[in-house]
């Protein structure tokens, strides 16, 4: 008797985990960060950025409605895109391009590539990156733009993700990427916000944008309590950046846990989240 009673505690333990799962992968959430800083122009104070990242081809609901409602609710000033919004592996640009023309009718949006648009051939990256323009997506390969409220400006940025020049190895890679941001980055900007997919790369960016928004890691797939991230790709174990504000000299990185999932099909203790940055003048 005692046994059959350990059995079923263990079948209710096994069924509730694996609800906690199914839930933990299906529950989208906004977590806002706030960022200061004293270069930011005060017609940006309460700036606020929705950053989605890494969808990979996920669906919230048909045609990612409880996806799209959520971001309605972020009320953000702008929406950037930072990577991976198709799947390699699995790719559905129709499905991608559905997403791209919601967002722009909420808010202006911005799009950077990432390591899965890099894997595409050149046909599919081409019909991608056209079809985004053509639904009002700003894509920003190696490029800027600026955003202007009232008589100030702020520069945002978009970086290449490295893959596409993945014949380097990681030190000639970093200084790649510093010297690509050398010459896109301008020097008399007065804030500057760089869209980077790839988070592991944060001393290349350091102090060449004021705001760095980064996805890539996945949260570390799954969030172990007092230990943080398992494993994310291009940090491996134990990953350094996965989820939330880092801090490097006078540059803030947000890494987003992003919102859908690839080689590992789900997530734990890990939600899908949309970030909103929001911006604090400091004068």
């Amino acid at each position: 008797m005692i046994k059959k009673y350990i059995l079923f505690a263990i079948l209710v333990i096994i069924v509730l985990f694996i609800i906690w799962v199914v839930y933990g992968n299906s529950a989208l959430e906004i977590n806002t960060i706030v960022v200061s800083s004293e270069s930011l122009p005060m017609e940006f104070d309460r700036f606020r950025i929705a950053q989605i990242s890494d969808l990979h081809n996920t669906e919230f609901g048909k045609n990612n409605i409880k996806l799209i409602s959520l971001l309605q609710k972020a009320d953000a000033d702008i929406i950037v895109i930072t990577g991976d919004i198709v799947d390699s592996r699995r790719t559905n640009i129709d499905k991608a391009v559905y997403f791209a023309e919601s967002a722009v009718k909420i808010a202006p949006t911005y799009y950077v590539n990432g390591n899965h648009e890099s894997r595409l051939s050149n046909t599919e990256y081409n019909h991608l990156i056209t079809r985004l323009k053509q639904s009002g997506v700003t894509v920003l390969e190696d490029e800027k733009a600026d955003i202007s409220v009232g008589t100030d400006t702020i520069t945002i940025i978009g970086i290449n993700d490295p893959g596409f020049r993945m014949e380097l190895v990681d030190d000639a890679m970093e200084q790649n990427i510093s010297h690509q941001l050398m010459r896109i980055v301008p020097e008399n900007a007065n804030y500057k916000v760089l869209l980077a997919h790839r988070p592991e790369y944060f001393e290349a960016y350091a102090d060449k944008a004021d705001l760095v928004l980064s996805g890539h890691a996945h949260g570390g797939q799954f969030i172990l309590p007092f230990v943080g991230g398992l494993v994310a790709p291009g940090q491996g174990l134990l990953p350094k950046y996965y989820d939330g504000l880092y801090e490097n000299g006078t540059t803030s990185m947000i890494v987003s846990r992003g919102i859908g999932n690839s080689i590992f099909p789900f997530r734990i203790n890990n939600k899908p989240v949309i970030v909103v940055s929001e911006l604090i003048a400091l004068k």
